[in-house]
């Protein structure tokens, strides 16, 4: 195939995912001789506009796992504006830890459907938005022994005339994750918002300027639109002022953080 350009573009609240889609990108870059061009579809003003990518360009397209499938307020804007013409294109997805579960079959057929040859996919595990403890120190350095090892694998496929058609099961999607709180029944937390420590806020604005979703009021730092519990602004807050404080919500961070601090394995598609 003859790739002119290596276009990356991620949805990447809190940096977890735009880490790694960089990583796989600055890996292809040199057996490809392209330097990496980054797309942030991730703020509000980035997903205004289609993107459409031709023949001779190579998208690294990278998404977080969110309950197991991709994030549902994301997938639809996914769909009406990223455009392939037959493009060749590799699908990241970036899990906390748990299970990448539907997510990076959604995320090739998706693809597929908009017009992309798909080369190679992975999901790879990070650490978890909710918790440092889940997913701590990831991607680590075994990660990034098998990034290197599957970006020269995805380039060896990259230099082939044509693309056979990738190996996998391309049944219908399964259902999203039901989160679980501590006691094993599903935690309910749809409708939680950050909160604010008055005391320690400085009224900077960087949670309105972090929130993907532009549901910061940047004059009261108050959530006045939908919340996809990204934690964006809580992991950007300067001094510490945002936070969490539904139960249900609360209780499945304490779930995760018994029950999935172990290695989580990555999943390679080639």
């Amino acid at each position: 195939m003859n790739i002119k350009r290596i276009c990356v573009l991620c949805f990447s609240p809190t940096g977890g995912t735009e880490k790694i889609a960089r990583l796989v990108a600055g890996e292809l870059a040199g057996p490809l001789g392209l330097e990496p061009v980054y797309f942030d579809f991730t703020k509000p003003q980035g997903r205004r506009d289609e993107y459409r990518f031709g023949a001779d360009d190579l998208l690294v397209m990278a998404s977080p796992v969110y309950a197991g499938r991709l994030p549902n307020k994301l997938m639809p804007e996914y769909q009406a504006k990223i455009f392939g013409s037959s493009t060749p294109a590799i699908p990241i997805c970036v899990f906390g830890n748990r299970s990448p579960d539907e997510a990076l079959r959604e995320l090739v057929l998706l693809l597929e459907g908009n017009g992309f040859q798909i080369a190679a996919g992975a999901a790879f595990a990070g650490r978890h938005a909710f918790s440092d403890r889940v997913g701590e120190g990831r991607p680590d350095q075994s990660d990034l022994d098998e990034i290197r090892s599957f970006a020269a694998k995805a380039a060896e496929k990259l230099s082939m005339d044509a693309l056979p058609p990738l190996d996998m099961d391309r049944s219908e999607i399964g259902p999203y994750y039901t989160p679980l709180k501590e006691d094993g029944t599903p935690a309910k937390f749809l409708k939680a918002r950050p909160l604010t420590r008055w005391e320690k806020c400085s009224r900077c604005g960087a949670c309105a300027r972090a929130c993907p979703m532009g549901s910061i009021d940047p004059q009261t730092m108050d959530a006045v639109g939908l919340c996809i519990k990204c934690q964006a602004c809580v992991r950007r807050c300067t001094v510490q002022a945002k936070y969490f404080e539904d139960p249900d919500f609360l209780s499945h961070v304490a779930m995760l953080e018994q029950n999935y601090t172990s290695r989580a394995e990555n999943v390679i598609l080639i």
